[in-house]
């Protein structure tokens, strides 16, 4: 490898600016930027039960297209060049699609996901289909370990869970064996493995991101999105990705441009918080890190607004419209007895269970979605982001069941609890980033902002990180 501006000790975690720069400058080649992370993500993955299939080969391919363009003096976008990996929900032609479960762990998909072609088109390299939780958490599950690679462990402390059920692509770029990850989220799977972490989780608007060649769990709910080190590389990354798609019938038929120069004085902003969020809800390990992360925030000179989220059944909801809808997707998979092959009893049963919800459950919840959506869009005339602990609670364990017992929480609620639902009900962007750690382990806060304003929430994400270094710190090199 030749001699770079990022030594091989930082180039793991290196930024996609960063990592552009030095293949345009030819300081390294996109052929061997994709066989050093393809080593790193074939050795160093299976340990954290991250790696569901790899790519290695096919990256190199398009790498080598990539180092034309530069040999040409072409380039086809910010990520030429950049090898990444993908959730394994998403298809890639003649290669396993095993959406995590045992049951489909010969599933072969003959095209590639929109997302996975548009990449490929700008010579983004594909090295490796990361783990996830199986069938994206469909029904529910117990413990960790509900995936056919095993339970995602945690970076920083592999005695701890990763999140899911984007598990793979938050430790690959945790770990630093991607220099970002596709990812999935229906109610939490992007916002949680990304706090987890301590690495930036994008979830973009509904529709932004074409979902076809994606495992479908909930038509009215499931969105594509971004595991990265940083605001900006989410925002490069988005960039790509989004647009419209006539194989996608939710598509929003909208592109982004990422505009971080031109975004107007975030001094003008109104930000929605409530202290009670950082001060009593969270786990007690938690909160030295939140409130100085509440002081970052206030630094920043927007308008501060106390408040709290419209009162709403947040849980109960989302939960009926998942599970009508996924039961609705895998109805034949449920009755024909080969749902009992999955790896988690309770996600059998939840399953199972969902089959009898009936028409009227899944039409109020559907009512009560629209007058949360109502609820939202008048709070949004108001303010211009939400911004909360993406978690009150620090991992799991990985080895252990999870604890079903809720924990004691105050009576007075503010922004943070439910706002991961009640965001994914309407659609809303969100970003978790890192703000802090808690026995070693990583903490995130969240940032929600209105339809089609990824500029807005990375633009007061990209404020803090400039504030703060946590999106840099990593664990120990493997």
């Amino acid at each position: 490898m030749k001699t770079l501006n990022i030594d091989e000790a930082t180039l793991p975690f290196a930024s996609i600016r960063d990592l552009g720069k030095a293949l345009e400058n030819r300081e390294i080649s996109s052929v061997e930027l994709t066989r050093f992370f393809s080593q790193r993500l074939e050795k160093i993955g299976p340990t954290y039960n991250a790696l569901a299939c790899s790519l290695s080969k096919y990256g190199r391919d398009i790498a080598g297209d990539a180092d034309r363009n530069v040999k040409n003096q072409r380039s086809s976008g910010p990520l030429q060049g950049i090898p990444y990996g993908a959730k394994d929900l998403l298809a890639v032609a003649k290669y396993p699609t095993t959406w995590g479960a045992k049951p489909f762990s010969d599933q072969v998909f003959d095209y590639n996901a929109t997302v996975i072609d548009r990449l490929t088109a700008r010579k983004v390299p594909l090295i490796g289909k990361l783990a996830m939780v199986e069938l994206a958490g469909g029904g529910g599950y117990t413990s960790a370990s509900a995936s056919l690679q095993g339970p995602g462990l945690n970076p920083w402390n592999k005695s701890y869970w990763s999140g899911g059920s984007s598990s793979g692509s938050a430790i690959a770029v945790a770990a630093g064996l991607t220099p970002f990850a596709l990812g999935s989220e229906t109610s939490g799977s992007i916002i949680t493995p990304a706090s987890y972490c301590g690495v930036t989780g994008l979830r973009p608007t509904y529709g932004l991101v074409s979902r076809h060649g994606a495992m479908p769990l909930s038509w009215t709910l499931d969105k594509i999105g971004v595991l990265a080190r940083s605001a900006d590389d989410c925002g490069l990354i988005l960039h790509e990705i989004a647009g419209k798609d006539d194989n996608d019938p939710s598509s929003a038929r909208k592109s982004f441009y990422y505009s971080p120069k031109y975004y107007r004085k975030l001094s003008d902003l109104k930000i929605a918080y409530a202290e009670i969020d950082f001060s009593d809800w969270p786990d007690e390990p938690m909160r030295s890190a939140l409130q100085n992360a509440l002081s970052v925030v206030k630094s920043v000179d927007a308008q501060m607004v106390e408040t709290k989220l419209p009162d709403f059944p947040y849980g109960p909801v989302i939960g009926t419209i998942i599970d009508s809808e996924g039961a609705s997707i895998f109805e034949q998979f449920i009755r024909s007895g080969a749902v009992d092959q999955l790896a988690d009893q309770g996600q059998i049963a939840g399953l199972k269970a969902a089959l009898t919800y009936s028409a009227l459950d899944y039409l109020k919840a559907m009512r009560v979605r629209t007058q949360i959506r109502t609820a939202f869009r008048e709070l949004f005339t108001n303010v211009d982001l939400l911004v909360a602990p993406a978690h009150f609670n620090i991992p799991e364990r990985a080895d252990q069941p999870f604890d079903e017992t809720p924990p004691k929480r105050p009576d007075q609620k503010g922004v943070g609890a439910g706002l991961v639902q009640a965001s994914n009900l309407c659609g809303f962007p969100a970003v978790s980033i890192p703000c802090g750690f808690a026995n070693g382990l990583p903490v995130g806060l969240q940032i929600v902002g209105p339809i089609f304003e990824e500029n807005r929430i990375l633009a007061f994400a990209s404020e803090f990180q400039r504030r703060t270094d946590f999106h840099r710190q990593h664990p120990p090199i493997s």
